[in-house]
């Protein structure tokens, strides 16, 4: 059963009614989403300063069976996550609070599109041109670079993270409540994530997950942007020949046969990209 409760004029959905007055000291709700299977519920809010991107947990969604206590869980360990990442390329969190019945943080809006496989805007990522491809990708690297100098491995990053605006050709990351500080061991067998991007150690138990594995993740993504996708041939890829023998040396099965860090594969592909 779902009920529909409207705020602002905005009007969606849930599975049991929820007290939303909070929001009003934000600002005026212009957009919500509400369709996600991640436990939250999120708002864009409009105010005097600008606009506010507001992710709430406690709320039973409807595509959601995360119970809500769980989702307010995760969500207040996300906090220190995106704290200790601050970067201009990863959406900035502004505050973090409990609220009646449940927890919200506060994010700053990014007025971009997100390019996650399921929404239409991301058959027009794909179509854009090559050198505005190649600046999303060193936007995406860099970041994971920092992410690893602060001692952190990178989880369930997928083209459903990426935001990108079309006007003025800026690229921003979001949701990375699954990064975790190092050491990362695969305690589930199959982790978090899409297929497309996840190393085999990612599905194997015990495995451990390391910079070697997020070298693979730079790989995967490069054949995501760049054509071939999961079957990385050399037919559908974009870029040239050079590129794609190092975006595939990064997608090794094996950790040995990898770039062993993120900086020396990013190394080798700007070098390949001036000669």
């Amino acid at each position: 059963m779902m009920i529909t409760q409207t705020i602002d004029g905005i009007t969606f959905e849930l599975k049991e009614e929820f007290d939303f007055s909070f929001l009003a000291e934000y600002g005026k709700v212009f957009a919500v989403f509400d369709r996600q299977d991640s436990g939250y519920i999120c708002f864009g809010v409009q105010n005097d300063q600008g606009n506010l991107f507001i992710k709430v947990a406690g709320a039973v969604t409807v595509y959601s069976h995360t119970r809500p206590d769980m989702a307010i869980q995760r969500l207040q360990s996300t906090v220190a996550i995106y704290e200790d990442l601050r970067h201009p390329t990863l959406i900035g969190i502004i505050e973090h609070k409990e609220i009646n019945g449940g927890y919200i943080t506060v994010f700053e809006w990014f007025e971009g599109d997100c390019m996650g496989r399921q929404y239409t805007s991301h058959e027009k990522f794909l179509t854009l041109p090559l050198d505005k491809k190649f600046k999303v990708y060193e936007a995406i690297v860099q970041f994971h670079i920092h992410v690893n100098e602060k001692g952190y491995i990178a989880l369930d990053f997928y083209d459903g993270c990426m935001m990108y605006d079309f006007a003025v050709d800026e690229t921003r990351i979001c949701d990375i409540e699954f990064y975790a500080p190092q050491p990362v061991i695969n305690t589930m067998g199959r982790m978090w994530g899409s297929s497309r991007y996840m190393s085999p150690e990612e599905l194997e138990l015990g495995a451990e997950i390391d910079e070697r594995s997020n070298v693979f993740l730079m790989g995967a993504t490069a054949f995501q942007l760049f054509g071939g996708g999961i079957e990385r041939n050399r037919e559908t890829w974009q870029a040239d020949e050079r590129l794609f023998q190092i975006a595939l040396k990064a997608v090794s099965v094996s950790k040995e046969d990898r770039y062993s860090s993120i900086s020396e594969y990013f190394e080798a592909w700007n070098k390949a990209m001036i000669e």
